[in-house]
């Protein structure tokens, strides 16, 4: 029998209590399984008595087996006595063994322990239908449009060598090698860098130092790295890079006509190829409202719910935001060390910048469970049929689709899923913007 005891953070105590006979018990089913791992001398190996074994190894030479055998079975008996949903493996602690230390143990008792376990957390709702929302809204401008068009008229350009000074908007060749009191750090070198002037792309200072040199030339740049830059050995520190120009080039842009729009696009004509980016760019907009709208409405009914979350919840997060990261990276063919070498963050950085976003998608998770157990939403058997078919029609390999089984467990995977949007589609469909 355990008591239980509830603690903050979302973590339950569980206090239990082993007999002498169960750990007796227990000490002789780990002596049977693991005598032959004892070297006793005078007897064959698995052949020496228990006390000999203990006299020679100590009176705790098969307790930690014995526990190990024993403290699950009585977990898990108290898991489903105070029905926990446990959401995380316990940490367990041996308060008191008898004839060990100065606790005193009850006549009959042999080991008390415990197991501190995050359990998921109860959900007090609060409002959710019919909140007001204030989200971003996404309007496309005329200006918005030429400046669209402008990025693609400088992804077309040729880049013509020029003999004069550098100057802004220029694109130069340099080799650069930086260093703080005279000593070289990691990522300060480089050779054959391309980088256009004006871009911001570099540490502020560094970009407008090199206006007015020449191919061939050689200048000391000294700047200072922002104070909240990303590599903390570097942050606020003065540095002196040693430039040398390679080359300069300037963006020779093509000119915006009906050549342009066919050579961009599947029109043939300026204005029809405008049109379209205005088009596109209206059809991003709207999603990008749509989402920012839906967002906005989740997090306010989140926030309006009582919920107490595990750490080990968020951490958990965390750590799949950092698997999805590595994901993604490897569709660009980059892995996450070479993530982080490039951004000068360590994992550990990333997950604690990570943290405030992994807490909204937990409460987030949490309220639509909440909700959907409140308005006892349950899809049709149709409902889970359309999400597998939309599923199955997004294979595009016709025999990969046909020999694609639909299991069970894939059925149930789509149900909850179908849950999860009807739950969304509550909140967001009746929420008002402000």
């Amino acid at each position: 029998m355990a008591t239980m005891e509830k603690l903050k953070g979302g973590m339950v105590k569980l206090t239990f209590d082993i007999t002498q006979s169960e750990l007796e018990a227990g000490m002789q089913k780990a002596y049977v399984k693991n005598a032959r791992k004892y070297n006793v001398p005078g007897f064959r190996k698995g052949k020496a008595p228990r006390k000999v074994i203990e006299s020679m190894y100590g009176g705790l030479a098969f307790f930690d087996d014995a526990f190990d055998d024993i403290y699950p079975a009585m977990f898990e008996a108290a898991v489903k006595e105070y029905e926990l949903d446990t959401i995380a493996a316990p940490h367990v602690d041996i308060d008191a063994l008898r004839g060990f230390g100065d606790t005193e143990l009850p006549e009959g008792i042999a080991v008390r322990f415990t197991a501190t376990v995050a359990v998921r957390p109860e959900v007090k709702l609060g409002e959710y239908k019919g909140i007001e929302v204030t989200a971003d809204e996404y309007t496309v401008t005329d200006e918005a449009v030429d400046k669209r068009i402008e990025a693609q008229r400088s992804d077309m350009a040729r880049l013509i060598a020029v003999e004069r000074p550098i100057e802004k908007g220029d694109v130069i060749d340099l080799n650069y090698s930086g260093s703080i009191d005279g000593v070289k750090f990691d990522g300060g070198t480089a050779d054959n860098q391309e980088l256009e002037i004006g871009s911001g792309r570099f540490i502020p200072g560094f970009e407008e130092q090199l206006i007015g040199m020449s191919v061939g030339e050689d200048k000391n740049i000294t700047v200072t790295f922002p104070t909240e830059y990303h590599a903390a050995e570097l942050a606020g520190k003065e540095a002196v890079f040693a430039c040398h120009i390679n080359d300069i080039r300037v963006k020779e842009l093509p000119e915006l006509n009906d050549d342009f729009a066919k050579d961009v696009s599947e029109y043939n004509t300026f204005e029809e190829y405008k049109a379209s980016v205005r088009s596109e760019m209206e059809k991003q907009s709207e999603e990008l409202r749509k989402n920012a709208f839906e967002n906005a409405a989740l997090l306010a009914a989140a926030n309006n719910a009582e919920i107490e979350i595990p750490d080990v919840m968020i951490e958990a997060e965390c750590d799949d935001m950092i698997h999805d990261l590595e994901y993604r990276l490897a569709g660009q063919g980059l892995t996450l060390d070479m993530y982080t070498q490039f951004s000068g963050m360590t994992v550990e950085q990333m997950k604690k910048d990570y943290v405030p976003d992994a807490t909204n998608r937990v409460r987030i998770r949490l309220m639509l469970d909440a909700i959907i157990k409140e308005e006892n939403i349950v899809p049709t058997v149709e409902d889970v049929d359309n999400a597998v078919n939309e599923f199955l029609s997004s294979i595009k390999d016709e025999a990969q689709r046909k020999e694609f089984k639909v299991t069970d467990e894939l059925k149930r995977y789509f149900e909850n899923r179908v849950k999860v949007e009807k739950a969304v589609a509550l909140i967001v469909g009746n929420a008002v913007r402000k």
